[in-house]
């Protein structure tokens, strides 16, 4: 059944599309295209292709993107859990690929949330540099945090901010960045009929305001010869192609880097703001012209729902220079005061507080699937810990209670059960221990969700690994494995949290290990988290908010 579309919209792209509208209408007569991304921080190409347990057809803009076939549902499957691909609306891996992320980059993913691109440009990284991903909406960073965890992913930094307070943690720093603009979400319509429901009440005018402030505060987190990709999922010219040529305008070390017109990409349109915003044509004049060299992505061209994405090229001449990553700093250890925790210590200012008021009001859902959550989801990304115990008490069997250094015992379970190379800066927050490639110091006054990997607590003078630790191992790292097989429903039982019954043959062990203990819980090789062995019985580790719910 075809989406009934609101008749000003109807008439708006009648309008602006004029012999192509025909086409377009009848792309909503169509069902929206499924898609994955295989996740190469867990699971090579080669790898993927062999193990993949449906039909695939290859994404054309994305390498490692594939169309799945219509009824399949990949959540259903072990490998889902296991963070070895994350499903993804086909036209949302455009942007990321634009962005054109190397290894050693720093990046900012600034309107982040559930996570889907933040993981892809994880997945580019491949463990080196930095990424900071953040959503200024509190609730939507439980599934941002929740899918950098699941999908292994040791170097990102969860923020809950507004663009101002990070730039000014962060200024000049990132040489990659993504806004994914909040929009009125028009391509979005075919894949989520609310998003009609809502469109007349979601203003442009709104989004406008949002996105030209995130515009311009992001100029300020970019080092110099930086890239910016601006996306949006929607048609409208006033939050596209108007938006980057005010931009340019206000802004002139930055010009458009024209996109190829490939694999069904259109050029943007800067006739239709001449059409529309004939103001904002001529207060931008030729710069507007660039604009033909952005990408717009339509659902009547390719298969996948509508998109815009903009990257924008800074020249570098005379700009401040980049600050160092935490790889350049000297301090590796630090241990932020238990009662102090990660806060905001700035008083929100006016335009914070509208920005904030107009952002709450922007109700669509974003373009990616988020990882499936449960009513704990969340609760360790609270910045308070207020109820914390002193990470430096333990219990000595049959003695007084003894002072033990976190730190020590941190490393200590570290040599005892993994063979890793720790990278950045190890952070203590009360009972907390994270590896973070920024560092406490440039985090201090901002709402951090995640401050890097959570590798675990101290408590009573023993360390006790998290499921994300667990979740960014690969089998070699770890000195005792038990491996599950997807097609036995073995690991289905696992990951609804039984306990199993595993015989000491299958626990392999590092030489000179002792099957007794934690153990990485693999499916088909691939890590799903933690259980403890014991005399044949393996007690299951999977977190109850993560279980499998399905029948």
């Amino acid at each position: 059944m075809a989406v009934q579309l609101p008749s000003i919209f109807a008439e708006r792209m009648k309008n602006l599309l004029g012999d192509e509208f025909e086409q377009f209408m009848k792309s909503y007569e169509q069902s929206p295209h499924a898609g994955l991304r295989v996740n190469t921080l867990k699971i090579s190409m080669e790898q993927f292709d062999e193990l993949a347990p449906f039909d695939m057809r290859p994404i054309p803009w994305c390498g490692t993107g594939f169309y799945v076939p219509h009824g399949v549902k990949p959540g259903l499957h072990p490998y889902y859990h296991a963070g070895l691909y994350y499903i993804q609306e086909p036209s949302a891996m455009a942007p990321v690929e634009l962005l054109d992320v190397q290894p050693g980059d720093h990046v900012l993913d600034l309107c982040a949330a559930p996570g889907g691109k933040s993981t892809q440009i994880a997945a580019k990284l491949q463990g080196k540099g930095v990424l900071v991903t953040n959503d200024i909406h509190s609730e939507r960073t439980k599934a941002l945090a929740k899918n950098v965890e699941l999908y292994g992913v040791r170097n990102a930094v969860v923020l809950n901010e507004s663009p101002e307070r990070i730039a000014g943690a962060f200024p000049h720093y990132f040489n990659k960045v993504l806004i994914d603009a909040p929009c009125s979400g028009e391509g979005m319509f075919r894949k989520d009929e609310d998003m009609v429901k809502s469109w007349e009440h979601h203003s442009v005018e709104k989004c406008v305001l949002m996105q030209r402030d995130i515009l311009e505060t992001a100029a300020k987190l970019l080092a110099p010869g930086g890239t910016i990709v601006y996306s949006t999922c929607t048609f409208a010219p006033e939050e596209n192609e108007a938006m980057i040529a005010e931009f340019l305008n206000l802004n002139p070390g930055f010009t458009v880097h024209d996109i190829p017109e490939t694999a069904g990409f259109a050029p943007g349109r800067p006739d239709w703001v001449r059409q529309m915003l004939p103001e904002t044509a001529e207060k931008t004049g030729t710069v507007l012209d660039q604009t033909r060299g952005t990408a717009r992505l339509w659902p009547h061209l390719l298969e996948g729902e509508g998109h815009y994405v903009a990257v924008l090229q800074h020249r570098p001449e005379a700009s401040p220079e980049r600050i160092s990553s935490v790889e350049d700093e000297k301090e590796t250890v630090s241990k932020i005061p238990e009662d102090q925790g990660i806060a905001v210590t700035q008083p929100l200012s006016k335009a914070d507080r509208k920005r904030e008021r107009l952002m709450r009001t922007e109700s669509r859902e974003r373009n990616e699937r988020p990882a499936r959550g449960g009513k704990n989801e969340g609760k360790a990304g609270r910045n308070n810990e207020r109820d914390a115990r002193k990470s430096n008490r333990g219990k000595g069997r049959g003695t007084d209670q003894v002072n033990i250094d976190p730190g020590t015992v941190y490393q200590q379970f570290i040599e005892e059960h993994l063979e890793l190379e720790l990278l950045g800066e190890t952070v203590f927050y009360g009972e907390r221990v994270y590896q973070s490639s920024v560092g406490a110091s440039r985090l201090e006054g901002l709402k951090v969700i995640r401050p890097g990997w959570f590798m675990g607590t101290v408590k009573n003078g023993r360390f006790v690994p998290s499921h994300p630790l667990a979740c960014a191992l690969n089998r070699s790292e770890a000195k005792r494995v038990i491996n599950l097989a997807s097609a036995n429903g073995e690991a289905v039982r696992y990951l609804k949290g039984e306990t199993l019954n595993i015989e000491e043959a299958r626990v392999e062990c590092k030489t000179g290990v002792a099957a007794k203990g934690y153990a990485l819980v693999c499916v088909d090789g691939f890590a799903l988290g933690w259980g403890k062995w014991l005399d044949g019985v393996l007690k299951n580790e999977y977190p109850a908010g993560w279980r499998w719910t399905s029948v």
